[in-house]
């Protein structure tokens, strides 16, 4: 009888990684709910820091970019455990400096690495869960949430007690970084531990075979509606409640974090639901809970209903990403690592284009109507919800997919 449990490298491969999600998670916390605190040691007006916020998710979609180059040279697992502490240095950098032009350089460094290091971790992700032959790329993401949760709740002790940034940053840098390094000694950059993937070294590299775009074009789509609902919830929940719903301030600052911890729960069981009733099932439940979620918001009498409705957001959007990821690696099992870097850019497309839109529309008409455009947008996944079916073999080598697959 053939032992299928993965091998112990497998399973250190895995841990490894999760911690690595883990502390990019915590990371990008400590940058974006300190926001206010760095706009004011740098006395940046209201009108110049959207040129700094929006700097970050371009400069982070060209370092995807020029990921997918750099791994033709280097394995993901390398890339990865250099980045990684580039990113977590340009955090203290930038809460540490006192000029706006080494904020700017801080912010440039930081959304150039993270660019490479989201791509980097989610190639790693692909991989790991080939070689497992098993659904694991929500796990992952779910230890990006509970880092996100960590951070976020540090940053708050921060503001609580009124420390300045570069001690707050200093000392969870100073842990982080030794943290992650330890923890890429076991990455595992291939999947040779898998029994389907006995082959030689040039069949098994990831770079011998070309992406097709109108192929990756369905998830590409899935990716970017998927963080226009995430970035309307992280930029415009509070302001919702508060401004719309008429909460308390203080009740205003409870949504995010309910809609993190619920993004926790949905990807720590999400696994188990792709396994039992497969990632088109997943992808669709997720796809019309969050729809759910958004028309509630909208609805909404009051702010405890409003926050039932992100409740119904973290479950339902928290499945789509990592999911996203996991297809595309399976659509070209041959060019996993392109593909990945390709997909990842929608990320932060998404982020760009979420909060403005939602901004733009909640100011030139009402806020309520503004949340159901990315209702809508979010509902348009279930038309490419069979973009998620298992490919079969033969395809992802730079052919096209099957028929089935609507490209739109």
């Amino acid at each position: 009888m053939t032992d299928s449990r993965p091998s112990r490298r497998l399973r250190q491969g895995r841990a490894s990684l999760a911690i690595s999600f883990f502390v990019q998670g915590a990371i990008f916390a400590l940058l974006v709910t300190r926001i206010p605190a760095l706009q004011d040691r740098y006395g940046i007006s209201d009108g110049l820091l959207p040129l700094f916020l929006a700097a970050v998710p371009i400069l982070a979609g060209v370092g995807s970019v020029g990921i997918e180059h750099l791994v033709k040279r280097m394995r993901p697992g390398l890339v990865l455990r250099g980045v990684q502490p580039i990113v977590s240095l340009a955090l203290l950098a930038a809460g540490s400096g006192t000029t706006v032009w080494q904020l700017a350089a801080a912010l440039a460094v930081f959304g150039l690495t993270v660019g490479a290091l989201d791509a980097s971790m989610n190639m790693l992700g692909v991989s790991l869960q080939r070689a497992y032959g098993r659904s694991i790329m929500l796990g992952f993401h779910g230890a990006y949430s509970l880092g996100g949760i960590a951070g976020a709740s540090l940053a708050w002790v921060g503001a609580h007690w009124d420390l300045p940034l570069p001690t707050l940053y200093a000392p969870l840098v100073a842990t982080l970084v030794p943290v992650a390094l330890i923890a890429g000694r076991w990455y595992v950059d291939r999947q040779g531990d898998h029994p389907a993937d006995n082959q030689s070294d040039d069949q098994a590299d990831d770079h011998g075979a070309a992406v097709s775009m109108r192929a990756l074009l369905p998830l590409c789509l899935v990716m970017a509606f998927a963080y226009i609902g995430d970035s309307t919830v992280s930029n415009w929940s509070a302001k919702y409640l508060e401004d719309v719903l008429h909460s308390s301030e203080q009740l205003a600052t409870v949504p995010y974090n309910v809609y993190m911890v619920t993004t926790l729960l949905g990807r720590s069981f999400g696994d188990f639901g792709v396994r039992r009733f497969g990632a088109v099932a997943v992808v669709r439940a997720g796809a019309l809970l969050a729809g759910a979620g958004f028309a509630v918001v909208a609805a909404a009498p009051g702010p405890w209903v409003g926050m039932g409705g992100f409740t119904l957001l973290g479950l339902g959007l928290c499945v789509l990403v990592p999911q996203t990821f996991a297809a595309a690696g399976r659509l070209f099992p041959g060019a996993s690592d392109a593909a990945v870097a390709r997909l990842n850019i929608f990320n932060y497309v998404g982020f760009l284009i979420g909060s403005p839109l939602v901004g733009a529309l909640g100011g030139a008409w009402n806020y309520r109507a503004a949340m159901l455009v990315p209702m809508a947008l979010v509902l348009v996944t279930i038309r490419y919800a069979r973009s998620f079916t298992p490919v079969p073999a033969g395809y992802g080598d730079g052919h096209e997919r099957p028929r089935t697959v609507d490209v739109g």
